[in-house]
């Protein structure tokens, strides 16, 4: 996670679909805000040590306002909720700068871009940056209600509103989302891009490889996952640096093993999805359990997120 932060005022708070606070954050001291690619969000610092990541999903070429959505999650730990009761216009708040871990693939000759309910957010911004630069792509919103959904006055609005099409789970069998006619006759030039309930996401990235979809040619963020299995046996974490070995019981996280003896781990989602605790590894066997690194960066098996996964091996020696 990025040390800078900005100052930003809420400078517009409005509530859209069910439970989705949109939000307009302007420099608090007037200016611009630092440019953006499509794919990138914000570090949203609500107080007390809570940190959560919000896409934007605002237009990257507007440097006056940055656009969030949130919704308000009944399991929320904390964060959605903060925001949706403290957030109010006229509210300054810290942001980190803007970081992109889900770009756009530059040599893409057409997008499919796939958002299911809020995960819609990085998508739209995706579609402004496809528009301006002319380039064949089309946006598909999935919701199990039109009702429950934010963001569709805007998009019926929106230059690109033509290569928009919204999909709702209530609605006719014809228009719920067909992923076998969305990508059927996808070429290598095609690249997919999928945000959303780690469900609706797996169903998705399933769909596309067994459609023939290569895995350079799936893009995928995670804003949410089910909470990683704190099981497993007990195992001892070596710190290089420090010379100091600590014992991670079963059920313990290594990063509150590490507060146990004063050893402070930045982490912000505690769900191995936005990478802020990533660690190398210098010797053991890691048991991977975030949906931050890929497949291959696994297998490596030289990098570990501390918030969720745990060791395979007795020990593990990390670089700390």
């Amino acid at each position: 996670m990025s040390e800078e932060t900005l100052r930003v005022v809420v400078r517009r708070s409005e509530s859209q679909g069910q439970g989705v606070l949109v939000l307009d954050l302007a420099p608090a001291d007037g200016g611009e805000l630092p440019p953006f690619e499509a794919g990138a969000h914000v570090d949203l610092h609500l107080g007390e040590g809570l940190v959560r990541q919000y896409s934007l999903c605002g237009n990257p070429a507007d440097r006056q306002v940055y656009r969030l959505g949130i919704l308000k999650d009944p399991n929320s730990r904390g964060g959605s909720i903060a925001a949706h009761e403290r957030l109010r216009e006229g509210t300054v708040v810290e942001i980190g700068v803007p970081r992109n871990l889900f770009p756009l693939e530059a040599g893409a000759r057409r997008s499919i871009l796939v958002g299911g309910g809020i995960g819609v957010t990085p998508m739209i911004a995706m579609a402004h940056t496809l528009s301006a630069q002319d380039k064949p792509f089309e946006l598909h919103y999935s919701g199990r209600t039109r009702s429950s959904c934010a963001f569709l006055d805007e998009l019926a609005a929106a230059p690109f509103r033509a290569q928009v099409h919204t999909h709702f789970d209530d609605g006719a069998v014809e228009q719920r989302l067909n992923l076998v006619e969305v990508l059927t006759g996808a070429d290598a030039g095609t690249h997919l891009y999928v945000c959303g309930p780690s469900g609706f996401m797996d169903w998705v990235i399933a769909e596309a490889g067994r459609l023939g979809l290569s895995a350079g040619q799936i893009h995928k963020e995670y804003f949410q996952v089910e909470a990683p299995s704190a099981g497993g046996k007990a195992f001892d974490v070596a710190l290089k640096k420090s010379g100091k070995t600590v014992h991670v019981a079963e059920g313990q996280t290594i990063v509150d093993a590490l507060a146990g003896v004063g050893i402070k781990i930045k982490v912000s989602c505690e769900q191995g999805v936005c990478g802020t605790c990533l660690c190398n590894v210098l010797e053991g066997t890691p048991d991977h359990r975030d949906v931050f690194l890929t497949d291959e960066e696994k297998a490596d098996n030289d990098q570990i997120l501390l918030c969720c996964s745990r060791s395979l091996s007795d020990t593990l020696v990390l670089d700390l």
